[in-house]
């Protein structure tokens, strides 16, 4: 039987980074859900759907076969048997991404296929419903939070790092405004499992955060 490790939480929580770089040290396959979204966009664009037609799209994404694996280290995501990494981070396709994502039967087509993958490997997989919805069954599962003043600043120093000029009252509002919409939607909500841990890191570093996962992890 495959272990799996859910991590859910709120946006800004540092799901991905910790949900990597946990992967890595527990050889464990970090389930890139946001890549497959992407992935089944470029499904999409290739064969000429229109991404304004939602019976087409339904339609379509039948015959997307999409999984995850490692190769040298490296994350590949393959559609349809072929290696897609270097189409999937365009503009055009992350729009495409953001278009189908809302439509229950997309969601259904690829819920499936990360149930696929969570039964063959050993997986971690983050996100806003892995452990109530896609995984309730992950041996391991944890809700990860912050504060919002603390995720706000942790993004106001990522993009100012970048040489972005922001705005840290509007990136907080932001932040509380997409943490009511995932809490309030009708699809899974974003609310912590039953069984899930609490790891609030709003006065944690990563490493401390990225150890606290794994000693978690090591007692199931």
């Amino acid at each position: 039987m495959s272990y799996n490790v859910a991590i859910d939480g709120p946006a800004g929580a540092g799901k991905s980074t910790i949900a990597k770089a946990v992967a890595k040290k527990l050889n464990l396959i970090y389930v890139d859900t946001g890549a497959m979204y992407r992935a089944m966009a470029l499904f999409m664009l290739r064969s000429g759907v229109d991404l304004q037609d939602t019976d087409k799209i339904i339609e379509k994404c039948k015959e997307a076969d999409i999984t995850i694996r490692y190769e040298d280290g490296v994350q590949v995501v393959f559609l349809n048997g072929e290696n897609v990494n270097a189409f999937l981070r365009t503009e055009e396709v992350g729009n495409g991404a953001s278009a189908i994502s809302p439509l229950p039967e997309v969601r259904r087509k690829l819920v499936e296929l990360q149930h696929k993958l969570a039964a063959e490997s050993d997986c971690i997989m983050d996100g806003r419903d892995i452990g109530t919805c896609v995984l309730p069954n992950a041996q391991t599962k944890i809700y990860l939070t912050a504060s919002s003043e603390v995720r706000a600043k942790r993004r106001y120093d990522e993009l100012t790092a970048k040489g972005e000029k922001c705005d840290l009252r509007k990136i907080q509002a932001d932040i509380e405004e997409r943490d009511y919409r995932d809490m309030h939607r009708e699809i899974s909500p974003l609310k912590q499992a039953e069984d899930a841990v609490l790891v609030d890191t709003s006065d944690m570093s990563v490493d401390e955060v990225i150890e606290k996962i794994i000693s978690l992890c090591m007692k199931r």
